[in-house]
């Protein structure tokens, strides 16, 4: 008895057979479902034409039975190739009924040639076995072995076996027969199993398979916790939670986690020779599922590199399931298996769906065709036709955007320091190695509870005996400890403590000391807190990645009509070789993730952001800088700053020429608003009393004592900030310290902000004044001629400076980098393409320095380029480098120039100075808008600005903006119709000449974002999120030769004649000892920096991320000492 699948073509149905137990082999024609439009026929097809008008085929037909559960048997990926199969000439196929699978013996299963069955859930896999071994059909997937699929200890034991690359394991099995296999022991940052240590981040998967409750558990640097996978639920896949620590039921096996920029791909073997690759957000990340218009979640087909291939060959054999799935993580340039599925299909592609259908085909006739005496040879036919991308047009394709940016809106920093001699301290400074350089940098929360523990010992013993021996100063031990009790628990961002090693004590009492000295060692304590980013930075970080995405190209498919979108969709398809590097500063790294959630549109915490996207950068030097050893050159300009600020009257001509030497406008003007530096000292200092006694007023009246500030400070930590800035700023000898107008202005600048509404009187003159102050401090500080800025610029900066060569010289060579599957890129317009984007998030320091680097170091030549000129007026004007300031540089190819010429790569400079200010919107500096290249050439075109031929696409329609792009009055801004040209956004008027024309890229005013909540009788969701400074052009017409030869002689000068500044580098090397993620230790204190690699130097793939040693044939003075930096 048979029932055909007979609903006809219409609803898109195979009509394959339902078995049951008496089929026999041959039959009637609607059996073996022969369709028109044959694809697969063998080569007889001809001879058989006639065969067809009839009804009897004289062949014996193979049959496939397909035994898996029901759901499987009638998903749409089964379906589709099913129904491809049965255009074979001799195929049938027979679908057992799942009712027959669960309750009839095997004898009463149909019979089959060959048999397509596995696992999964509720299907009874001993029967399938026993069947086969009854039947012996020719077996698609091996069915023993889908017993060890079904435990990932099996899975990891046979990969190891094959020699394929694993990510570092070790299992946990809570077996009571076995306990030597049972030993864990945790720590805060690690867990030790049977021996292994697993730093955090670390993965826990449990060894069965079916299990999908994967944790992966986060360092506390990081903000701790762990996200918890599941299989997906909707949009979900994971979810955040705050818990810290392992399960303690169950087996596990724990594997160190890779950093695999936030993708997964998923590899679908048809055979050992056929793999198909796709790539998906990985659910770590941010645990949204994406989906497609149609609720598809999305996923892009890849290229497999040939290791890969060969992995899925042997992933395939190993096995031996002929149609398989495994999941690859790429990671640092290498590929890991980290789970084999067993059978599974692609869904959603027809290519795929025509492959396997084909392949199968061809694997069942090549094995049985012989037997049954059917006449059939394999067709020969060409597979895989390499297409090769092309591009038209004389657009130049952008291919590397660098980007150098401050971090977001911080709470104010504070630091107290203090000289220690008790023994508890000097133990504490030996046990964590301080005595190897002499300074110590504690962070971790266990190392701050020991000192937290050390202060509240010795208060309780000056508590008890007011004579004992204890030096320590009691006020400053209860600031310590109150400090490090601050927020109920320790989170490694928040707080740090150094420690100093002084031989003979210190050297003189500065306004904070007493001046009771005395001889022998003693430690320099330092305690540092605030400084963490606020919800305010977090959204203006996260705003900035989302407007960030606008200078990329593209945005075609689902993806049409939202600005920005051609980057997710470079990203997504591995054509976006992005890495973002952050120093480990917990501001910079938390505004870091931020923006890489805003640029790559992802959602939920910043932890697994930040653990997955941010490489920390800070041992070579890269984006950290030691604050505390200033080159000898930064002593002397401090020095000179002071003793010009400390004159009772008011600026002569002659003190312009000595503080304002480069004329900078910005300078001058705060120099006028100055006029005397201590008649204006004293009248800031007036207003911080004045403020230090409302604060007290307000703390004694009842009804605002717990008042809630923002960012949950209260009143009284606000009294602290502000009276120690008193105690400080005026000095014993009555004189000012001048280092401490920065704090005032950092402090004023966030109560302006965000504690507004406390209505405290004179705050904004307050500002007003420190802000005239710090506008000459801050910027004097890194310099006050040209060779001083260079020189304490090139103390900071040479390392960056080194890498931004490396990222583009790097990125015509990207041969080896991940490609988009060619076949699969007709909706893609420019598979070939690959844009390089390095992010290097960081503090003032580095922003001024290399800014310094660009204007002072001689890159154009003012007097002869206009727009250079006009470009350091506009710098000159800018008086503050603030939160998020950006510079920005993008390279651009033209592939219609001669490879070898000058013209082929063009380099562009562009910069943000950051967040707007409280005030004065009128006085901001203008410059001449974004320029990039794209709009310079719209007239050359006929074409205008399309990066390909877009004969074959639809052209994106836009849609309108949901939010104005900054409507500045001068610039009326609307989205190009074609987003897959390179002006994501471009004048409206016609009319305009191309020289003039500007248009700002991002938008300058900011939605409040969910994160900052209304909370309580406090205001923290009140204060609002102050917009960015769009992007000016600096200059849009540089070669890279000029660039690079730039470079190269900014770096050389630093190596050679500064010989001081190196010395000074090779300190801050030092200082930086503790391990990173992704760097790699020096072994000697004599630092050299290398050179720049030679002209005819080739990178590696620009994939690879060295985690030790060169990467390059640099050339090195010192041999004993290489720097790499990692890709």
């Amino acid at each position: 008895m048979s029932e055909a699948f007979n609903q006809g073509q219409a609803d898109g149905f195979p009509r394959f057979v339902i078995g049951s137990e008496d089929e026999d082999h041959t039959g009637p024609k609607d059996r073996r479902m022969k369709n028109e439009g044959d694809l697969f026929r063998g080569v007889e097809e001809e001879e058989l034409e006639e065969e067809e008008e009839d009804d009897s085929p004289s062949e014996r037909q193979i049959v496939v039975g397909i035994c898996s559960m029901m759901k499987k048997s009638n998903s749409k990926p089964m379906t589709q190739i099913l129904e491809r199969l049965c255009k074979f000439e001799y195929i049938t196929v027979v679908i057992f009924p799942e009712e027959v699978i669960l309750n009839e013996p095997v004898d009463n299963w149909p019979l089959c040639d060959c048999l397509i069955s596995f696992h999964s859930k509720g299907f009874p896999l001993d029967k399938a076995v026993e069947y086969a071994k009854l039947r012996n059909p020719l077996l698609i997937n091996d069915l023993n072995m889908q017993y060890f699929i079904q435990d990932r200890r099996e899975v990891y034991r046979i990969l190891q076996e094959e020699g394929i690359d694993l990510p570092r394991y070790a299992v946990l099995n809570r077996d009571p027969d076995r306990p030597e296999e049972c030993s864990l022991v945790e720590g805060e940052d690690h867990v030790e199993v049977n021996g292994e240590v697993f730093p955090k981040p670390f993965v826990e998967k449990p060894v069965c398979a079916e299990d999908h409750n994967v944790y992966i558990y986060y360092p506390t640097s990081a903000g701790g916790g762990s996200q918890r996978l599941f299989r997906k639920i909707g949009s979900r896949s994971s979810v955040y939670s705050p818990e810290s620590s392992v399960r303690k039921t169950g087996s596990y096996i724990y594997e160190e986690f890779m950093p695999t920029d936030g993708t997964d791909v998923k590899v679908y073997t048809v055979g050992p020779d056929y793999a198909h690759a796709e790539a998906r957000k990985s659910p770590a990340l941010d645990g949204k599922v994406e989906r497609d218009s149609e609720g598809k979640e999305i996923r892009y087909p890849v290229m497999l590199t040939a290791m890969e291939k060969l992995v899925a060959r042997k992933v395939c054999l190993a096995f031996k399931q002929t149609v398989c799935g495994f999941d690859l993580l790429r990671a640092n340039g290498h590929s890991f298996v980290c789970d084999v599925n067993g059978f599974s299909f692609v869904k959603n592609s027809m290519k795929y769906y025509d492959d396997c259908a084909k392949v199968l085909g061809n694997m069942v006739m090549r094995e049985l065709a012989p037997q049954f005496h059917i006449p059939w040879s394999i067709p020969m036919e060409a597979e895989d036709i390499p297409i090769v991308p092309t591009t038209s047009g004389t657009m130049m394709e952008l291919r590397c955007v660098i980007a150098i940016i401050r971090h977001g809106d911080r709470t104010p920093k504070q630091k107290m320091k203090m000289e220690v001699r008790h023994p508890l301290f000097f133990d504490l400074f030996e046990k964590y190695g301080g005595y190897k350089s002499g300074k110590l940098k504690l962070k971790k929360p266990k190392q701050l509870q020991e000192v937290l523990d050390i202060a509240r010992l010795l208060l309780a013993e000056l508590g008890q005996h007011t004579d004992c021996e204890i030096e320590e100063k009691k006020s400053k031990l209860e600031q310590l400890k109150t400090v490090l009790e601050m927020y109920g628990h320790f989170s490694g961002i928040n707080r740090k403590v150094q420690l100093t090693h002084l031989p003979n004590g210190q050297p003189k009492a500065s306004s904070e000391e007493e001046d009771s000295q005395r001889d022998g060692p003693s430690l320099l304590l330092v305690l540092k807190w605030g400084g963490e980013l606020t919800p305010a930075g977090r959204v203006q970080a996260e705003e900035l990645g989302r407007a960030f995405r606008c200078m990329y190209p593209g945005g075609q498919g689902d993806y049409a009509g939202f600005p920005g979108c051609g980057l997710l969709r470079l990203h997504s398809t591995y054509r976006h070789d992005l890495k973002i590097y952050a120093s480990d500063e917990g501001r910079v790294q938390m505004t870091a993730a931020a923006f890489a959630k805003g640029l790559l549109a992802l959602e939920g915490e910043l932890t697994p952001i930040l653990v997955q996207m941010v490489k920390s950068a800070n041992m070579n030097g890269l984006l950290d800088s030691d604050s505390d050893s200033l080159t000898d050159c930064q002593q002397r300009v401090k020095a000179h700053l002071h003793e010009i600020m400390q004159k009772d009257q008011d600026f002569s001509q002659a003190d312009y020429e000595k503080l304002a030497p480069t004329g900078s406008p910005s300078l001058v003007n705060s120099m006028k608003i100055i006029e005397n530096p201590v008649k204006t000292c004293d009248k800031v200092y007036a207003l911080i009393q004045s403020l230090t006694s409302q604060i007290r007023k307000r703390l004694e009246d009842p009804k605002s004592a717990d008042l809630q500030l923002y960012h949950s400070e209260t009143l009284e930590l606000m009294l602290q900030r502000w009276s120690k800035l008193e105690r400080d700023f005026r000095m014993k000898s009555g004189r000012y310290d001048i280092s401490k107008i920065p704090d005032i202005y950092d402090c004023v600048k966030y109560d302006t902000q965000h504690n507004s509404s406390l209505g405290l009187e004179d705050t904004l003159e307050l500002f007003r004044l420190s802000r005239a102050l710090a506008d000459i401090v801050i910027p004097q500080e890194y310099g006050i001629n040209k060779p001083e800025k260079l020189d304490i610029a090139q103390a900071y900066c040479v390392p960056l400076m080194k890498k931004i060569q490396l990222d583009l010289q790097r990125t015509h060579e990207d041969e080896a980098v991940n490609k988009l599957h060619p076949l699969y890129s007709r909706g893609v317009m420019s598979p070939g393409r690959h844009v390089r984007t390095r992010l290097y998030f960081t503090s003032e320091s580095h922003v001024h320095s290399l800014l310094s680097i660009f204007r002072y170091g001689g890159l154009l030549d003012e007097v002869k380029d206009q727009q250079w000129k006009q470009a350091l007026d506009y710098l000159g004007a800018v008086s503050e480098l603030n939160y998020m300031t950006q510079i920005v540089i993008m390279l651009y190819e033209d592939n219609n120039k001669d490879p070898s010429s000058e013209e082929r790569f063009h380099v562009e400079l562009h910069f943000s100075p950051g967040v707007k200010g409280c005030e004065d919107e009128e006085n901001v500096p203008l410059g001449f808008g974004f320029r990039p290249a794209s709009a310079e050439n719209q007239e050359k075109q006929t074409n205008q600005g399309s990066l390909e031929d877009l004969s074959q696409d639809e052209p994106d329609r836009a849609l309108p903006l949901s939010e104005p792009i900054n409507m500045q009055k001068r610039s009326p801004m609307l989205r190009n119709r074609k987003a897959g040209s390179m002006e994501v956004l471009s004048e409206t008027s016609p009319n305009h000449s191309s020289k003039g024309t500007s248009y700002r890229l991002f938008p300058s005013c900011s939605r409040q974002s969910p994160e900052v909540k209304q909370t309580g009788p406090g205001f923290e969701g009140c204060s609002m999120v102050p917009s960015i400074y769009p992007l000016e052009t600096l200059h849009n017409s540089l070669s890279l030769k000029q660039v690079d030869e730039f470079l190269s002689a900014v770096c050389e000068s630093s190596s050679e004649a500064h010989a001081k500044t190196m010395k000074a580098l090779s300190a801050l090397f030092d200082s930086q000892s503790q391990a990173s993620m992704d760097t790699y230790t020096p072994p000697s204190t004599e630092t050299t920096v290398p050179c720049p690699p030679p002209k005819h130097y080739r990178s590696g793939p620009s994939i690879t991320v060295s985690s030790a040693g060169p990467s390059s044939p640099n050339t090195v003075i010192n041999p004993a000492v290489q720097f790499s930096f990692s890709d």
